[in-house]
């Protein structure tokens, strides 16, 4: 009899994201109130949840600054830079006769 190759722990779907086994986990406890807003706010929009919780989450570290992604980090990192700065840039003067 042939062994069978071990099977991998279906990843769960969540919306069009797929999340990692390894995916970390927070346990948010909402009153009764705001979270039967929460779930009315996600039916009425079509989205699930855990959608609701990422644009909440992304559009909190946007209103701090703060980087939500490498790419977004590099670009932060490379302003604080004033040689990058077009503002700071030199410019070349031309001769007035």
């Amino acid at each position: 009899m042939a062994k069978k190759p071990p099977s991998k722990k279906p990843s769960r779907l969540t919306g069009s994201a797929e999340l990692e086994e390894s995916a970390p986990r927070k346990l948010i406890e909402f009153d009764p109130a705001t979270l039967q807003a929460l779930q009315l706010l996600a039916r009425d929009s079509m989205k699930d949840f855990q959608e609701l919780a990422d644009e909440a989450f992304r559009d909190l570290l946007k209103k701090h600054g703060r980087p939500t992604g490498l790419k977004e980090a590099l670009r932060q990192s490379t302003r604080g830079i004033p040689a990058n700065d077009q503002n700071g840039a030199r410019t070349r003067r031309t001769k007035t006769r």
